[in-house]
């Protein structure tokens, strides 16, 4: 019978019971020309008769049932058979009804599956009454309850054992996470006086327990004086903790366990991880030490919760200490408490303290397990360490550690991580070598790795390579090509990828249509832009704000200001807020157009609809005034973002910084150059090349030179265009010997030159009549392997003709 039932349940189980008959195929076989069908009623008694005669296995294999009595045979013939059968032999009844099932493809009625069921129920049969009801409700699916519960309750109401089917079916949606269906389950057994078991309860207890439901199933348990198992407290305990209410599971505990004899070791094993989980580790160790005092000795998994917690917590040195203390007591630390701590050491960063703890697991005689070594691979990846990876990684299959898809992905990523992407593809064949197939997050790794690089051919590569091994790309994975495809300008390659997406039914996410949309409107392509807008409404998809911003962005990028008003207007139609983005967006189009009563107004807007503007959007307002030369307000403004608690970036104060270069108050642009430094906030290169400009253009030069040499002094890291531009300064000054120096100087950075840069020094020092020092750099232009362009030669030869060379 239990073949019959692994064929029903995946082909798992074993055969319960043998034939009695030992009746060879052959005399089944020539049962065929001895008789014939003529009617069901003569269907089902040579059906019986060939049953008994021949044996059920011998008799159903043979080629005159299924080629002459099997394609005749309807539902309520079956029944009938396996009605009479549960009376003469139980077993056989089960065997009939799964072989039919597996073999013959044969759909039983609802009452025939609950005749099995019954029969499977008065045998004592639980574990496989329990697989038979898993497969019954995997079959019917979420919902089916209503309709099984009639068919029990119309069908099955005097029979033996019709409680345990009521409460295993109860038990089973439980555990297949159907849980609806379960309470309905148990509300009709409540009306016919049937009471579930405590095990039952229990996995709704465990299936409600992020839920305000679980409050009402353990109040039916008491009203309903069913006796709990000593898991039953502790699963309503991890219910509140995990919602958050420890106050409520420590008063419940209270109540519930009263007396020190009532006290388990469950209970307080599951205020402790209650605790260490909301991050609590004091009040966790507080239980702990209430376990000591009423004499209830921790168990392992007590220990193993709270070093858990103090690694969290990044008190790993404690946690440390209390495995010693665990062993004092008595309990052995186990590998889930070596791989705990390794686990807090991997946080901390600290390789050195996993190696201390390997040491220790060695000593303890446990071997690493493929956790460990995940975790020390983790380790070393995020030390970027990767020699030690491999090198761990190559150490597995010798240490007789079967070889998993994990330890590979770990290590896969930090490759691609790092941009070794010929590594982490021969890493991949060589897993393929011990026989561990790539699943999609070895592939997603891989293609997101070749993505970043730009490296898009292989990246289709791969993901051709993958489906063509029947793993299909997640929506994470096709968004990964389509941003690689778009961000190196490969729109018709994406495009095509897209419309792919689309003949399979794979792109109905509103997320790939922004990807695409975003793409488009980088490049100018604003109106095949709007066709996909169009294409994701006809298929029905709704537009999210993200859409929006993009096509905003396109139009103002273009200088069509009036249609991108019209699309921010559009996303009230589609019951969609605006964001700061949006807003920013549109303000930047007309601060690019210099209108900044719209710009302003704009702003007004935002604060009406209660959106916060950012510090983006202060500093695109910036950008408006300081291009109409209106620094005075522009500070103001700056002002007010501190106000707001927004922090300026060095975006904002170069816009100002620039802008006051320009108006020639370059004491004021020094001053707020002062005021960043003051602020913790770091002038970027191209404040210090605005500045240099600046002082250059605008003040004495010397002031530029005193910049550049603190500039220096501090080793603050200089542009070629800093260097540049006090070159051309000195240069026009006439002072080439200065300019020579910060030429040299540029060289010593290992700033790269060109010569379009010797061309402009050169052209300039020739006009100003400094010959002799045209040919030096010259000179050093040779010696750069840089040849003179035929525009420089005749720059040269005019020189030298003016002064008769």
């Amino acid at each position: 019978m239990l073949f019959c039932l692994r064929r029903c349940r995946l082909h798992r189980l074993p055969r319960l019971l043998s034939n009695s008959f030992t009746s060879t195929s052959a005399a089944v076989n020539s049962y065929t020309s001895e008789t014939q069908v003529s009617s069901p009623s003569d269907a089902i008694h040579e059906i019986l008769h060939g049953l008994r005669t021949f044996g059920l296995h011998q008799f159903l294999s043979g080629s005159y049932f299924r080629q002459t009595l099997a394609s005749r045979l309807d539902v309520d013939e079956i029944d009938q058979i396996i009605d009479k059968l549960r009376d003469q032999s139980p077993e056989s009844a089960v065997d009939f009804y799964c072989i039919l099932k597996n073999e013959y493809g044969f759909r039983h009625s609802k009452k025939c599956g609950f005749v099995v069921a019954h029969i499977l129920a008065d045998l004592r049969h639980i574990k496989h009454l329990q697989e038979f009801m898993k497969d019954t409700i995997s079959e019917e699916g979420s919902g089916s309850a209503p309709i099984l519960c009639g068919v029990l309750n119309n069908n099955f109401k005097d029979w033996n054992s019709t409680c345990l089917v009521w409460d295993m079916m109860a038990f089973c949606y439980s555990r297949c996470e159907m849980v609806h269906d379960s309470l309905v389950v148990l509300a009709k057994m409540k009306i016919l006086n049937l009471q579930p078991s405590i095990y039952t309860y229990n996995s709704l207890l465990q299936n409600l327990k992020h839920t305000d439901i679980i409050w009402d199933v353990y109040d039916e348990i008491k009203a309903r004086d069913i006796p709990q198992s000593r898991y039953t407290n502790p699963i309503f305990i991890d219910g509140l903790c995990r919602q958050s209410l420890l106050y409520e599971a420590v008063r419940f505990w209270q109540e519930t366990e009263r007396k020190e004899s009532e006290m388990s070791v469950v209970s307080f094993n599951t205020l402790i991880s209650g605790f260490c989980r909301m991050h609590l580790v004091h009040v966790a160790k507080s239980f702990f030490c209430m376990m000591l005092k009423f004499g209830i000795l921790p168990d392992a998994y007590s220990y193993n919760t709270l070093i858990n917690g103090l690694c969290m917590a990044g008190a790993v040195e404690e946690a440390l200490m209390f495995t010693d203390t665990m062993e004092k007591n008595g309990v052995e630390p186990d590998i889930v408490t070596y791989n705990t701590l390794l686990k807090g050491f991997h946080l901390l960063g600290v390789v050195g303290g996993a190696e201390l703890i390997i040491q220790k697991m060695m000593i303890k005689g446990l071997k690493p397990d493929n956790v460990t070594y995940g975790l020390l691979l983790c380790g070393y990846c995020q030390d970027s360490n990767l020699e030690e990876a491999f090198s761990l990684l190559h150490e597995m299959v010798p240490q007789g550690i079967p070889p998993t898809v994990i330890p590979f992905s770990i290590a896969l990523h930090g490759l691609c991580k790092t941009g070794q992407l010929e590594k982490a593809i021969k890493l991949v064949n060589e897993m393929e070598g011990l026989g561990l197939k790539p699943d999609l997050v070895v592939y997603s790794i891989l293609i997101h790795g070749l993505c970043k690089i730009g490296d898009m051919d292989r990246a289709i590569q791969v993901c051709s390579e993958m489906c063509s091994r029947r793993i299909f790309p997640s929506l994470i994975c096709h968004k990964t090509m389509l941003l690689g495809l778009c961000d190196k300008g490969m729109m018709s390659e994406a495009r095509m990828y897209f419309d792919a997406l689309i003949e399979s039914d794979l792109s109905l996410n509103i997320v790939l249509y922004n990807i695409m949309i975003n793409g488009y409107v980088k490049i100018g392509h604003n109106t095949e832009a709007v066709q996909l807008y169009m294409q994701l409404l006809e298929k029905g998809i709704k537009p999210s704000i993200i859409t929006f911003n993009s096509l905003i962005y396109g139009f103002c990028r273009s200088g069509k200001l009036v249609l991108a008003r019209r699309w921010f207007e559009t996303i009230k139609l589609h019951k969609l807020v605006p964001n700061s983005v949006t807003f920013t967006t549109l303000m930047d189009g007309y601060c690019k157009d210099e209108n900044s009563i719209a710009m302003f107004a704009l702003l007004q807007d935002m604060i009406a609809e209660n959106v916060d503007p950012t510090h983006v959007t202060y500093t695109v307002l910036i950008k408006g005034l300081c291009k109409q030369r209106r620094w005075q307000e522009s500070l103001q403004l700056l002002a007010n973002m501190y106000n707001k608690g927004l922090k300026p970036d060095q975006v904002t104060y170069n816009t100002i910084i620039q802008c006051l270069c320009k108006a020639k108050n370059l004491e004021r642009a020094l001053w707020l150059h002062n005021q960043m430094l003051r602020e913790n906030l770091q002038p970027s290169p191209v404040t210090y090349n605005i500045l240099l400009n600046g002082l250059c253009l605008y003040s004495d030069i010397k002031a530029a030179d005193g910049l550049m040499c603190s500039l220096q002094y501090q080793q603050i890291g200089l542009t070629k265009v800093a260097y540049t531009t006090m070159i051309k300064a000195h240069c026009v000054k006439g002072d080439t010997s200065a300019a020579i120096l910060y030429f040299h100087c540029m060289l010593q950075k290992g700033c790269k030159v060109s010569i379009k840069d010797f061309n402009a020094i050169i052209n300039r020092l020739c006009k100003r009549g400094f010959l002799s020092e045209a040919k030096l750099f010259l000179c050093i232009m040779l010696l750069k392997g840089i040849s003179p362009d035929k525009k420089l030669y005749e720059v040269l030869v005019q020189a030298f003709l003016q002064v008769g060379l």
